[in-house]
């Protein structure tokens, strides 16, 4: 494949508020399967056009429009013109627009959402554009927080709503969240359908429709974003990319560069080496 047409992200860690992940990614043949993102993707078209998935919708960002997705979304991404696409985004925390809700709501301290995929807000696209050049120039945390803080402002004031939590269903609503929430504090653990239906209180076959129908994936898939989590964690801790593998219950180190792949467009051996955390 020529130099030109390979598909590439580069990720780096922002100087500010402990470190937020930046992404600067051109891609032509790339597809994002269904996953999901601890922090939120805040992105800029800068070239092509992206089309992708997200709160039962397909959605398709033009040139210099913002992609919005809030943590946890599902969601894909597939190029939409004939060049494919190249963008820049960032993925902040909850905790971090829980900093900026607590400012302009007298303390109340809670993530924003999103309701809109894609917007355009010439001065938003401004201001992120000008935090991706800081991030690349160096520029002092000051600065950089103070841009991003600038950012996280705007984009919680002028583009957020109160989130629209899906419907509980029979009841089990609580239950399936427990078992979301089990599959996150053990990710490696290679537990049976049926011992999660029995968390749930539910059988196996009303389980597996009720969990896909509230977290839009199937409960093996959202197993598999689990362990991408936690993978992402040790990479940056510094563990080899074949124990990380190991650790986080993949079947051997081809099944987990697939899937890494598959959800974030690099490999790990690359996120690893670009993905260096900022030490005070």
């Amino acid at each position: 494949m020529n130099e030109n047409t390979k598909d590439k992200a580069n990720f780096t860690i922002a100087n500010a508020y402990d470190g937020i992940e930046i992404v600067n990614a051109d891609y032509k043949n790339q597809e994002f399967s269904k996953h999901v993102h601890e922090g939120y993707t805040i992105g800029v078209i800068e070239k092509g056009a992206q089309r992708f998935y997200r709160s039962g919708k397909i959605h398709t960002a033009d040139t210099n429009s913002i992609i919005l997705v809030n943590a946890d979304d599902v969601h894909t991404g597939e190029s939409a013109s004939p060049d494919g696409w190249k963008y820049r985004a960032m993925y902040p925390l909850p905790e971090h627009f829980e900093n900026v809700c607590s400012d302009l709501h007298d303390g109340k301290e809670f993530a924003p959402y999103f309701c809109s995929s894609v917007i355009n807000d010439q001065r938003l696209t401004e201001q992120l554009r000008l935090l991706f050049t800081q991030v690349d120039n160096g520029a002092s945390k000051l600065l950089t927080e103070t841009v991003l803080y600038s950012i996280m402002f705007r984009l919680t004031l002028r583009h957020s709503s109160l989130r629209n939590t899906p419907q509980d269903i029979s009841g089990s609503k609580e239950r399936l969240i427990r078992v979301k929430e089990y599959l996150d504090c053990y990710p490696a653990e290679d537990i049976s359908l049926k011992q999660l239906a029995n968390i749930a209180g539910l059988s196996q076959f009303h389980f597996i429709r009720q969990f896909k129908k509230i977290f839009e994936l199937a409960p093996h898939s959202y197993q598999i974003q689990s362990r991408l989590k936690k993978a992402k964690t040790l990479l940056k801790a510094g563990l080899k990319p074949a124990m990380v593998a190991t650790d986080c219950g993949f079947h051997d180190q081809s099944h987990f560069n697939r899937h890494f792949k598959k959800a974030l467009g690099t490999t790990p051996s690359q996120f690893q080496k670009q993905a260096v955390l900022y030490k005070n």
